[in-house]
């Protein structure tokens, strides 16, 4: 009995310092020392280990432990060992813990190395990672600040093209101002100006732009002679409109200073200062300036835009002779020069001096197609007009301007060039003054007049000019 619990019990023994050599083994795997390895097996009597991690080979205790009687060990309920018959083995069991207390001391020694190494290797390439962070995070920071650099260059870049845009267009618009101011200078020379105090008030009052154009019968440069022709021009920035309103000379209105009279009276007795003064106190209009041309004018206009076409009647066109026989006598001209085929009628193209013919014809229609016609002449002069100014300055300058007189200053006249564009933008408007039914015909002191309802005219310039209701 007790030879075979020597037995086992030493049996038992080897079995658990293989399993513990084996454990620590598979935990430590590639960091045990080969030579350590090799005594382990040859304490085993030359078996090998298994190379592959984790694997454990226990001896089969069917070799070493006798055969079973057949009573088997169920008997004692589980147990490996017999019944205690009342001996102890102290000597035995203390060796027997020992080794298991070094076992586990060994156990835990190879287990602190293990850690002790991984740590050391997670260490050393945690700081590598670090390193390696490091670097990517400089990297990155160098790879932003010459993004920032780019970018910065660029802005500076596209700073500096605008400065040299705005520098440019600063440059070409100082050349077109003065160049403007000294082409308008140069004109301003040619015309005959004169100061006075009706012209003191500004050029555009409430928005509105207004000039009144009167044409003289004068055969000379000045003030002189009758109205021919009155037309308010307005420039209106509120209704975006450029209105041409001829007044008829045959209204009977109050004359400042004077009895009561026809309207192109006030030119004869006080010049254009005068007639500005009837207007605006008749009409409740509030215009400040004008501009006076003679026939040699208005003829020269026409010629420096090209001529204009119009529609004629064929008794238009026999009438155009008959005031061009007036017209060349005056220029020293032969008697038939210009004449216009009389068999023609329609479009026909007309240059200065059959224009300014076609203008005063009196004779057919009334006072209104009179007007009429003159302002179908200025309206296709104003179209033409842009365009001259490119083609041909120099027929402008010195066809219209020696033959015009205005109370205009310098910078009024720069004002006004200014101002050339919205002839094109704004909307064209033609009418006259008086309205329909707002006048009635009168003969007053042996004159014939037409009797006319100013309050309803002024109702309508305000209105249309001025934008009020």
């Amino acid at each position: 009995m007790g030879k075979k619990t020597e037995n086992e019990m030493e049996q038992i023994r080897r079995g658990l310092e293989q399993f513990l050599e084996h454990e620590v083994d598979g935990l430590g795997e590639g960091v045990r020392p080969e030579n350590e390895r090799e005594l382990f097996s040859e304490e085993q009597g030359g078996e090998s280990l298994a190379e592959e991690e984790g694997e454990v080979f226990l001896p089969e205790e069917e070799d070493d432990l006798p055969e079973d009687d057949g009573d088997g060990l169920s008997e004692n309920n589980g147990d490996d060992f017999p019944e205690d018959d009342g001996e102890n083995f102290p000597e035995e069991d203390e060796d027997i813990f020992q080794e298991e207390e070094n076992g586990r001391e060994s156990f835990r020694k190879k287990e602190s190395g293990i850690e002790r190494r991984e740590k050391r290797r997670a260490d050393r390439s945690g700081g590598k990672r670090r390193e390696n962070r490091t670097e990517r995070n400089e990297n990155r920071t160098e790879r932003k600040a010459e993004k920032r650099d780019m970018g910065e260059g660029k802005k500076k870049k596209k700073h500096s093209g605008l400065k040299k845009l705005l520098t440019f267009l600063l440059i070409l618009l100082a050349l077109f101002f003065g160049g403007l101011y000294l082409a308008v200078g140069f004109v301003y020379d040619r015309m005959n100006h004169v100061q006075n105090e009706a012209g003191s008030g500004p050029l555009k009052e409430n928005g509105v732009t207004s000039v009144l154009l009167i044409g003289s019968d004068s055969r000379t440069a000045g003030t002189e002679g009758r109205s021919d022709a009155m037309i308010l021009l307005t420039i209106s920035d509120r209704t975006r409109t450029v209105h041409m309103t001829s007044l008829l000379r045959d209204m009977y209105v109050d004359i400042p200073g004077h009895d009561g009279n026809r309207l192109n009276a006030a030119y004869a007795y006080g010049g254009p200062e005068l007639l500005m003064e009837t207007v605006n106190q008749n009409f409740g209009t509030e215009v400040c300036h004008y501009a006076v041309v003679n026939f040699e004018a208005f003829a020269g206009l026409v010629d420096a835009v090209g001529g204009v076409t119009l529609e004629l009647t064929n008794e238009e066109v026999q009438w155009v002779n008959a005031y061009l026989n007036e017209y060349n006598e005056l220029r020293g001209m032969p008697m038939e020069t210009d004449y216009l085929d009389t068999s023609l009628s329609g479009n026909i193209h007309l240059n200065g001096a059959q224009a300014l013919a076609y203008c005063r014809n009196r004779y057919i229609g009334t006072d209104f197609a009179r007007t009429q016609r003159q302002r179908n002449v200025l309206s296709a002069v104003m179209k033409k007009l842009p365009g001259a100014l490119v083609t041909n300055p120099g027929g402008l300058i010195n066809g219209l301007f020696p033959n015009l007189t205005t109370n205009l200053t310098q910078g009024e006249c720069m004002q006004l060039s200014l101002m050339a564009g919205k002839l094109l933008t704004y909307e064209l408007v033609q009418d006259s003054l008086p309205l329909d039914g707002t006048y009635s015909n009168a003969n007053i002191r042996g004159m014939a007049v037409l009797q006319v309802d100013f309050d309803q005219n002024r109702a309508y310039l305000r209105k249309e000019i001025y934008g009020e209701e």
